[in-house]
């Protein structure tokens, strides 16, 4: 196993995924931190994050702070305090919340984020339903180096990576968790990797410096909401295969008919007209949408 003391901040299954490919490569966090265990489904059982899963199975220590000064940090286990561990980097792929600028720089090395999207461009939480909501032909992968606000910090790596015309949202997504966690471990990798904190970042094939981000070309990307789901089927009909193709793992597209709301489960582009090919009716069970 590699040696670097690093903490793990995640939540959902893109950070448990991220976590496997480090693991694969020998690299163990000291510490994981991820959200709070909440209630799912319709019965609305207490159920923990894929990243606490994740950690248990392989028995790393894990903490889930309601919220994140640094003193509640340090001070949650005597054992395990963030302060205590003295990490030499902190990396965070989908936590969830705003960590404090302190907590940012308290490691060595400060901090590092994995980012789904060619930043600037698609800042905040929904960078890959975005790209394929805006028709979209390709987007890719930033690790920053992390700052205060979201999304804002220096690049350290940029992959761009190809969409496909018709590629889901988590097929998409899929794809750029392996990249992105390959280009992390590139970067662990490289024996020489702290003079990152100097302005440089040695890559394998040589050293690159942190590149700054052009705030003047940003774009921020909402959090998705279960109603944004909802479709037109008098709207355009590229727009409305965007929207599936982006939404089709959740809250998935939706329209109404009597009253009732009808799910898309399957749908196509064909000739220029969004074909729908299956649907699960309210109450119902999926059937052929004709």
């Amino acid at each position: 196993m590699n040696k670097l003391n690093f903490v793990f901040w995640g939540t959902p299954d893109v950070a448990s995924e991220t976590l496997e490919i480090l693991k694969e490569n020998g690299y163990i966090p000291s510490l994981i931190i991820t959200a709070l265990d909440k209630p799912q489904g319709r019965k609305m059982i207490i159920t923990p994050p894929p990243v606490k899963v994740w950690a248990m199975e392989n028995n790393v220590p894990y903490l889930q702070p309601e919220s994140l000064p640094e003193a509640q940090l340090r001070g949650i286990s005597p054992k395990l305090g963030f302060g205590e561990i003295k990490p030499d980097l902190s990396i965070v792929v989908a936590y969830g919340k705003i960590i404090p600028e302190d907590i940012i720089n308290l490691p060595k090395l400060g901090s590092i984020n994995i980012h789904y999207s060619l930043l600037p461009k698609y800042r905040g939480a929904s960078p890959v339903e975005s790209a394929i909501l805006n028709g979209d032909t390709e987007t890719g992968i930033t690790i920053q180096k992390m700052e205060y606000k979201m999304d804002t910090g220096p690049i350290i790596v940029q992959e761009k990576v190809e969409i496909g015309d018709d590629e889901k949202a988590g097929e998409l997504r899929k794809r750029l968790i392996k990249i992105g966690g390959e280009l992390l471990v590139k970067i662990l990798n490289t024996p020489t990797f702290l003079p990152f904190t100097k302005g440089e970042v040695p890559k394998a094939e040589g050293v690159f410096k942190l590149i700054p981000q052009d705030g003047s070309k940003a774009s921020v990307c909402k959090k998705i909401k279960k109603e944004d789901g909802e479709i037109d089927l008098n709207d355009d009909s590229i727009k409305n295969y965007n929207k599936f193709r982006a939404y089709a793992v959740w809250p998935r597209t939706f329209f109404f008919k009597d009253g009732k709301r009808i799910i898309i489960t399957d749908a196509k582009l064909e000739n220029g007209e969004f074909k729908i090919l299956k649907v699960i009716p309210e109450g119902g069970k999926e059937i052929d949408y004709k």
